[in-house]
């Protein structure tokens, strides 16, 4: 191959599923020795590209070069021989496997026809030294951090001898010292000559880390520049078709100092979760829920909507002890959560669109008083509407949809139910700009009806942004709140580096 060809070259791919035109000729070059960002909004094309290049599905038209040699794989198993490999968001590892068994496993070394246990630990530690990592390869790989976790499926991925690395929102669950090490690595990869395709929805690090940018929209190929010739307006504007509003833009004022508490939680304690844990969230404010990864953010979530139960501590709901036993508990009283991992504890993959979304409101209702079909099709159709879910029809099963419409499905059950207060553990993780703009939205609707919301998330301008006053966790205990005017991402790291 030439030195300046490109290591894949992409030409007029297309995919359909039925009526619906999935890819719509796309082009797309990747050269080696580069990380590459691919971008758009959900539901944009990003992951049946992905798919298509990894034979996950097959594409209906076009060409694909791979090292200048045509590229039709018929099984991701087919890619990675091929040299291309995946990490996809969910990274899909086996929790109760040892790390060496799931960077070898489905290709493991046989001696005498037994697994070759002492070569799959060699191959591991390799793999791993690649991303300049000592770890114990034979501790389980559900000890391991979430962190870890990606960096352990990157190394599968080395394990194949991979040329293109495509990193399906590798930094969703990592906070900022962990996405700086993986960008270090990636960096090393990059330097060696593997070919990176990195799919994010966080526009800094596209700039941090990214040589080129490529946008889709609808399935379509909107513009490939190189980063440092594509200003973020631009990219913006490409992603969404139309000029983004203010990013500086508040959802929401302060909350007045003298508001009725809807929720108040006081020491709340439970051992490995939650040391001691203080929350006033009031009617009509958002409040935000900050802190490093593992400083209890989710598990305060978990007690507050009756998962887990605390061990000490009171919580009280309008006035009066609020002590819920489950979450059907929580439901009862007007509690909404939308947890952190929509795929294993929020949606229900094998129900429709429509089944997703009046699941809340049929269960709050009870079974003597069922939602005819005909009241759930108007509320899907309603919801479908509201939030932009793009979906092919509201029967269609709910695993099919993107990631971000998954999001908005599950965002679509609460507001159907109309709660009293939703608790939205990272909503926007891994969902587009657009997106990410209406959840704002829909914050302010529901605080403006006198609705109470707790807003956890990793992205402090988030927070920042959409909240009237920010509890700040650290080491598993409430270390300070903060309240507008005056809340900023500088006074959060303040107060959590105030407590090292």
């Amino acid at each position: 191959m030439p030195a300046d060809s490109p290591l894949l070259s992409v030409r007029s791919l297309s995919k359909r599923f039925g009526a619906v035109v999935a890819l719509d000729s796309i082009d797309l070059d990747v050269s080696p020795g580069s990380i590459h960002a691919l971008m758009g909004e959900n539901g944009a094309g990003k992951s049946t590209l992905i798919r298509c290049l990894m034979g996950a599905v097959r594409r209906d038209g076009g060409t694909v070069l791979f090292e200048g040699t045509a590229c039709d794989p018929a099984s991701p198993r087919h890619a990675e021989a091929a040299g291309l490999s995946t990490v996809f968001q969910e990274v899909g590892l086996i929790p109760h496997m040892s790390v060496a068994e799931n960077i070898t496993l489905g290709r493991e070394s046989r001696r005498w026809g037994l697994i070759d246990r002492r070569e799959a630990r060699a191959r591991a530690r390799r793999a791993l030294a690649r991303l300049g990592l000592t770890i114990d390869v034979d501790q389980e790989l559900g000890g391991c951090s979430i962190a870890l976790q990606q960096l352990v499926a990157i190394a599968r991925a080395l394990d194949v001898s991979a040329r293109l690395l495509i990193l399906d929102e590798p930094t969703s669950s990592l906070d900022r010292r962990e996405t700086a090490e993986l960008f270090a690595v990636l960096r090393r990869l990059r330097d060696e000559g593997v070919g990176i395709i990195f799919v994010t929805h966080f526009l800094e690090q596209v700039y941090q880390l990214c040589d080129r940018i490529t946008v889709l929209r609808d399935g379509a190929h909107v513009v490939t520049r190189d980063t440092r010739d594509l200003p973020r307006p631009q990219l913006i504007a490409a992603m969404l078709g139309r000029t983004p509003a203010a990013p500086g833009a508040s959802v929401t004022s302060a909350a007045p100092a003298d508001a009725a508490p809807l929720l108040r939680a006081t020491g709340l304690r439970r051992r490995e979760s939650i040391e001691h844990a203080d929350l006033t969230i009031p009617r009509g404010a958002a409040v935000g829920l900050a802190g490093l990864l593992g400083s209890g953010r989710s598990e305060l979530a978990r007690m507050l909507f009756g998962i887990d139960r605390p061990q000490g501590g009171r919580i009280e709901l309008n006035g009066e002890t609020f002590s819920p036993r489950s979450p059907r508990d929580a439901i009862a009283r007007g509690i909404a959560l939308t947890p952190e991992n929509r795929k294993s504890d929020g949606i229900v993959p094998n129900l429709s669109v429509r089944e997703n979304i009046v699941l809340a409101l049929q269960a709050r209702r009870g079974v003597l008083r069922s939602l005819s079909r005909r009241e759930q099709d108007a509320i899907a159709d309603e919801f479908i509407a509201r939030l932009g879910i793009k979906t092919p029809h509201r029967e269609a099963p709910i695993s099919t949809l993107s990631g971000g419409n998954q999001q908005k499905a599950l965002l679509a059950r609460w507001l159907a139910a109309n709660p009293a207060l939703l608790i939205l553990d990272e909503p926007t993780r891994g969902i587009d700009i657009g997106a990410k703009q209406e959840i704002e939205s829909l914050i302010r609707g529901l605080i403006n009806g006198g609705a109470g919301v707790l807003f956890i998330s990793s992205e402090l301008s988030e927070l920042v942004r959409a909240c009237s006053r920010i509890v700040v966790l650290k080491d598993r205990r409430t270390i300070g709140e903060l309240r507008a005017p005056g809340l900023s991402e500088e006074h959060i790291l303040e107060a959590i580096a105030a407590h090292a």
